[in-house]
């Protein structure tokens, strides 16, 4: 299926989540927004607020109660939902459950085996994001012998292998030490720009929040602040009353204003923080 030429890869317009008829309250309650093509979103909130659940709806894993999810100009339907799975590759948080192979090169090839994929096309397809994770050294190695970041690269190389024009990561860097966690984001980056991929990351890490485009914050189901890292960081301690943390130049901020020290309103990054300090000690 290919993706109409529409600025706006993704809409959910008013979607409604309920795990259980009977459950007290909604998984998702209401969630209206859009996401470009090309766009990095990265979708935070305390456990249980939503985020995964609403993850799972723009793939299809899971059927809104209420409300519709288009993907590619495509509105989600039973006869669409194995169309538009094509075009949403999903990287979960443990890759252990996401290994089938005996090699890595047969696990990134799996996928596409499933799909139908000529042969010659796939030891093409296979060869190219292994590539691209730069993990050709590993080629015949067994996946379970791999360290953490290593495993989840080669998960991404297989949902890449099947070339979709959206790939979610779902709390897909909690499992790794920060090496680790970085060498992921770093290779999702690369092949982000390379591919004009569309990435949205569910996670709990706000360094890993800050890098995107756009942050969404949910809590009990509901999409209750969106801007650019910049703006939703800016909230500070509202953020930590709802159980989330701060990027570390917002904590030193903090630390700096109960202290009496007059501090920049605006968000800072690290190499902000830095130049800001560097300013203020020169003055002394």
């Amino acid at each position: 299926m290919e993706v109409s030429s529409v600025e706006k890869i993704i809409t959910l317009n008013d979607i409604s989540y309920k795990y259980h008829p009977d459950a007290e309250g909604l998984a998702i309650d209401g969630v209206s927004l859009d996401i470009e093509a090309g766009e990095w979103i990265a979708i935070i909130g305390h456990n249980g607020s939503g985020k995964s659940t609403l993850a799972k709806t723009i793939n299809g894993l899971l059927a809104p109660t209420q409300g519709t999810v288009t993907v590619g100009g495509h509105l989600l339907t039973e006869e669409s939902v194995w169309d538009i799975r094509k075009m949403v590759g999903m990287v979960f948080q443990n890759p252990d459950n996401q290994f089938v192979g005996s090699t890595v090169q047969d696990d990134v090839a799996f996928g596409l085996e499933n799909i139908g994929v000529p042969r010659e096309k796939m030891i093409e397809r296979v060869k190219d994001a292994i590539d691209k994770v730069k993990m050709t050294d590993y080629l015949e190695k067994e996946p379970a012998r791999l360290s953490g970041g290593q495993k989840q690269r080669v998960a991404i190389a297989g949902v890449v292998a099947l070339r979709p024009d959206i790939i979610i990561l779902d709390e897909a860097t909690s499992m790794l030490d920060p090496q680790g966690r970085e060498e992921v984001l770093a290779t999702v980056r690369a092949i982000k720009e390379t591919a004009n991929l569309t990435v949205i990351s569910i996670t709990h890490d706000i360094n890993e929040a800050a890098s995107a485009n756009r942050v969404l914050v949910m809590k009990e189901g509901k999409l209750i602040k969106e801007g650019t890292p910049e703006e939703i960081f800016s909230y500070g301690d509202e953020l930590i009353e709802m159980g989330l943390d701060l990027p570390f130049p917002e904590k030193l901020k903090s630390a700096l204003k109960a202290r009496n020290i007059t501090v920049p309103e605006e968000y800072l990054t690290e190499e902000g923080m830095v130049d800001w300090l560097w300013t203020l000690l020169s003055k002394k």
